[in-house]
């Protein structure tokens, strides 16, 4: 891939080990959200290009899977390495695609501190053994499914294939990745980290292009034994069905959210103002447990919107490529036109506190926040994925938690109090797959399991979760004569 920003770039697929054309040569123009642009031209990859990738990472699985873990380690540590590397150059791909700015970007860090763990952890993949059946030593295997499939977002797409790419190779699999339609321009940059770091020829795959025909034939390819998915809840249940007609594959889904905050009346402002609204600011709300509803406790309400207030509109509106930018666009013209109808719903759903703008030329939303929106609303139900909160007020604690968990997501809730019984009560009582005590996403534990309650997701990711979904159990019994 070209690294003349100057020219758009020519973005090819990676199929067993070199970069191709699409089989039809069919691609598709990337337009930078900022400027309107095309940056790059991307291979849109058919199904015959999907199942050559399968077929290339099947026919490089045994010799893969008979390496040590060790000697699977080594390519990943190279790996990382060149992660760690070319972090200028990724913050500037994210940029041009999607708009994220450059500024704080530190997801080739957390990649690379990715891949460096699962460069060591092949050795904790170990079965059990038991001698409680009479005449027998039973023990069980854990062993790689295979061949497995990682679809990725384009809001941390370098965050996503580390967390999926790296256990599926740690566990001894093969894997073919694709990439969103709107940031594919990471993913196949890093595959020419996967060729200088000297892994074996479909290992890794990389696809870009749409999902209801790349992303589809995956998930109903039948030599495709386990798939994990990072994306929206309507996705989510459209793989699910793909999976059940063909092989009932195995599916790790980290899904939409709708995450709530509950701020109680002892809470400290100082710390819970700042942390919430960079939540919702962050990446321009583009983020799946971003908390798009506060709840209040009424007696500090004014004082907390006030401050929450002054906190989220303080942003630096800018180019992305700018270092002294803070606020960027929407991805693309989709996503702007779903989040300029829910700014249209809210104004009718509620009262507006701040914001509410949208600068068509640029494809910017301005930090947007909603009060005293009615809790059975649109736009309080389902997921905008932009700069946009929605802050309401509650006299008790059983209605703050009850409306909390008013929701069919549960990826991530907070609670702000001083009173640890009441912290506990909620960190049992909300209905989501991680709770913050005082802190607020995208605070999450590196070794922590991280997934959903409900529509939000099936199973878990992290970085024992991950590896542990990527294996296969098996019971061997033997008898002792």
């Amino acid at each position: 891939m070209s690294t003349d920003y100057k020219q758009p770039i020519e973005a090819k697929l990676f199929i067993n080990g070199e970069f191709v054309d699409a089989s039809d040569k069919k691609r598709f123009p990337l337009k930078s959200p900022w400027t309107h642009e095309v940056v790059a031209y991307v291979a849109e990859a058919s199904i015959n290009d999907t199942n050559a990738a399968v077929s290339a990472a099947k026919a490089a699985q045994p010799a893969w899977a008979r390496l040590s873990p060790k000697q699977r380690g080594e390519y990943m540590k190279k790996f990382a390495s060149l992660l760690r590397e070319h972090g200028e150059e990724l913050a500037h791909l994210e940029a041009l695609s999607m708009g994220r700015p450059i500024s704080g970007y530190v997801d080739h860090l957390l990649a690379a501190n990715r891949f460096d763990y699962y460069a060591e952890a092949g050795y904790t993949a170990l079965g059990q053994s038991s001698l409680n059946t009479p005449g027998h030593l039973n023990v069980t295997l854990r062993q790689p499914f295979g061949v497995v499939a990682a679809i990725i977002p384009w809001n941390v797409p370098l965050v996503a294939f580390s967390g999926k790419v790296g256990p599926a190779l740690a566990a001894g699999n093969t894997v073919i990745l694709k990439s969103s339609e709107k940031a594919p321009l990471t993913s196949i940059k890093v595959a020419e980290y996967i060729v200088q770091a000297g892994f074996p020829p479909g290992v890794v795959n990389i696809l870009s292009g749409h999902g209801q025909i790349s992303g589809a034939a995956l998930a109903s390819h039948m030599d495709v034994r386990a798939l994990s998915f990072t994306g929206s809840t309507r996705t989510g249940r459209l793989i699910q069905e793909a999976a059940a007609k063909s092989n009932l594959k195995n599916l790790i889904f980290e899904l939409g959210g709708k995450s709530p905050a509950v701020i109680f009346e002892d809470a400290d402002l100082e710390k819970a103002v700042p942390a919430t609204s960079h939540s919702i600011q962050w990446n321009s709300g583009q983020v799946c447990m971003a908390n798009s509803r506060i709840y209040v406790q009424r007696s500090i309400a004014p004082a907390f919107m006030a401050a929450f207030k002054e906190s989220f509109g303080n942003v630096h509106l800018g180019d992305p490529t700018d270092p002294a930018t803070t606020h960027g666009p929407l991805a693309d013209a989709a996503q702007a036109d779903s989040v300029t109808r829910y700014l249209e719903m809210g104004k009718k759903s509620g009262q507006l506190l701040l914001g509410g703008d949208f600068e068509p030329q640029t494809f910017t939303a301005m930090p947007t926040i909603f009060i005293n929106t009615t809790e059975d609303s649109k736009v309080l139900k389902e997921e905008i994925f932009g700069p946009v909160v929605h802050i309401n007020v509650f006299d008790t604690e059983e209605e703050a938690l009850e409306k909390a968990n008013a929701s069919e997501y549960g990826l991530y809730a907070a609670v702000y109090t001083r009173d640890i019984g009441r912290a506990l009560r909620f960190a049992i009582g909300l209905e989501s797959g991680t709770v913050g005590v005082n802190c607020t996403s995208p605070a999450t534990g590196f070794d922590m399991p991280f997934g959903g309650y409900k529509g939000s997701g099936v199973g878990r990711e992290g970085i024992r979760e991950s590896l542990d979904a990527f294996l296969e159990k098996k019971t061997v019994m033997l008898k002792i004569d």
